[in-house]
C-alpha cells in the first residue's frame, strides 16, 4: 500500500453462494483490473449468498463494482432465488468505506458515481443507502430490504398507479430505475457509503437447539438488545456442527470484538450451553484487531506504533 495514494474498501455482496462456477464468473473482473485487490470471496450456501471483500484506489474500485455486479446481474436470476439472508437483488449490495487517505465526503461521491454508472450499464433499479441515502429511513438496509425480493416487488407493482398508496410507493420505490419498479430477474442493487465497514463474526454454540441462538442473538443485537452497532440473528449452518449466532458488526472499534465474544459467552453459559468456537467471516480492520486486544487486557496508553510492523508502511 502506498502511503501518499486514496485507497477504498468495498464489500459487494451478490445473492449466490452454491454455484462455485457463478461466484468465479461475477468476481473474475476485480482481478483483471490494475489498482484493485482481491482480499476476500466468502460463499455461503445456506445464505445463497457471496461476500466479495475489495481494497483499491477509488477509480479502479469504481470499474470492478460496476463490471462485478453487471456480471451478476446477467447470472443470478431473483424469481428464481431462495436463501436465508434478506435480499432484494442478484448484486445486493455495493457498499464501499475510507480505507486510507480517504474522506467520507470523497466516498460519498464515489459511491454515487458508482451507483448512476451501474444502472446506466444495466438499468437494474438503485436504492442509496448509508450516508448517500435520500431519507432518514433509507439510511438502514434494513428499511429498503423490508418484504424483501418478492415483498417489495409485488408493493411496488400493487401501490406505484393507486392513488391511495401514492404515500407508501414514494417511500419504497427505487431512487434510479426505468419503470419505478423491480427488474424481474436481477431485483434491485442498494449502492452505499458509510464511515466504518461491518465485520461479519460467527459464534458458534455446542446445541442444536436453534431456539438458543436466536435468545442470543436478540439479547445482543440493537434495537431488541444490548449494542445498536450490532445486528445479529440465530441459524443453524447444515454444513457444521451446533448453532450459530451470526452478526454484522458495525463498529468494531468503540466495541471491541471481544467484548461481544464474552457477552456470547455469558448469555450462553446462563441457558446452560458453551460456547465451541468463533469465526471471523473475511477480513478485519488492524485498528478493530488492536482495539480487541486493548480491551482484553485492559492496557493504557496503548499506541499503534508499539507494533513493529506498523513501522514498515512508508519505509524506503
Amino acid at each position: 500500500m502506498s502511503e501518499g495514494k486514496k485507497y477504498v474498501l468495498a464489500v459487494p455482496n451478490f445473492s449466490n453462494g452454491r454455484d462455485p462456477e457463478v461466484v468465479a464468473k461475477v468476481t473474475e473482473p476485480v482481478k483483471e483490473i490494475p489498482g484493485v485487490k482481491l482480499v476476500g470471496v466468502e460463499p455461503e450456501h445456506d445464505f445463497n449468498r457471496t461476500v466479495v471483500t475489495v481494497i483499491g484506489e477509488p477509480g479502479p474500485i469504481k470499474k470492478a463494482l460496476v463490471e462485478m455486479g453487471a456480471r451478476a446481474a446477467k447470472l443470478v436470476d431473483m424469481s428464481r432465488h431462495q436463501g436465508t439472508h434478506p435480499r432484494i437483488g442478484a448484486e445486493d449490495t455495493l457498499p464501499i468505506f475510507p480505507l486510507h487517505n480517504i474522506t467520507l465526503d470523497e466516498c460519498r461521491a464515489l459511491a454515487e458515481e458508482i451507483g448512476k454508472e451501474f444502472f446506466e450499464l444495466t438499468k437494474v433499479p438503485v436504492y442509496f443507502a448509508g450516508v448517500n441515502s435520500r431519507t432518514p429511513e433509507r439510511a438502514s438496509f434494513a428499511f429498503i430490504r423490508a418484504g424483501q425480493y418478492e415483498g417489495l416487488r409485488d408493493l411496488l407493482r400493487a401501490a406505484k398507479n393507486d392513488p391511495a398508496r401514492a404515500a407508501e410507493y414514494e417511500a419504497r420505490r427505487p431512487d434510479l430505475s426505468v419503470d419505478g419498479l423491480l427488474s424481474e430477474t436481477a431485483g434491485g442493487t442498494i449502492v452505499s457509503c458509510e464511515e466504518n465497514g461491518l465485520t461479519a463474526y460467527n459464534i458458534f454454540l455446542d446445541t442444536e437447539d436453534l431456539s438458543v441462538a436466536k435468545e442470543i442473538a436478540r439479547a445482543v443485537r440493537g434495537p431488541s438488545g444490548g449494542f445498536g452497532s450490532v445486528r445479529a440473528v440465530g441459524i443453524k449452518f447444515p454444513e457444521h456442527k451446533g448453532v450459530v449466532v451470526s452478526m454484522n458488526m458495525f463498529d468494531c472499534v468503540s466495541l471491541p470484538i471481544q467484548r461481544v465474544f464474552e457477552f456470547c459467552r455469558r448469555e450462553a453459559a446462563r441457558l446452560g450451553v458453551n460456547v465451541a468456537g468463533s469465526q471471523l467471516v473475511g477480513p478485519i480492520k488492524l485498528e478493530s484487531v488492536i482495539q480487541s486486544f486493548v480491551y482484553s487486557l485492559g492496557l493504557e496508553g496503548f499506541r499503534t506504533g508499539q507494533i513493529l510492523e506498523s513501522h514498515l508502511i512508508g519505509l524506503k
